[in-house]
């Protein structure tokens, strides 16, 4: 498991929603998942790398309010402190 900073998660969301589609440069903290096309099961998918990584679960329930990159970002944050 990996020692996580908030740059480093925001590197690996980044990172991993970018290897669902778009180009890393759109995958800005600001950016909504639906303007990138990220649908519900990339974020499943990020969910199950978010695990592997640090060892935290988010659920669906977590990730209903999720709009931003950024929400995704604090949410995993809060998840790993």
């Amino acid at each position: 498991m990996t020692t996580a900073t908030r740059d480093l998660i925001a590197h690996k969301v980044v990172e991993t929603l970018a290897s669902f589609g778009p180009s890393i440069d759109d995958v800005t903290p600001d950016a909504t998942l639906e303007d990138l096309d990220i649908d519900s099961l990339d974020i499943a998918e990020l969910a199950q790398v978010v695990e592997d990584e640090y060892g935290v679960q988010i659920s669906g329930d977590d990730a209903a309010g999720v709009t931003t990159v950024g929400d995704v970002i604090d949410l995993v944050t809060a998840r790993v402190a």
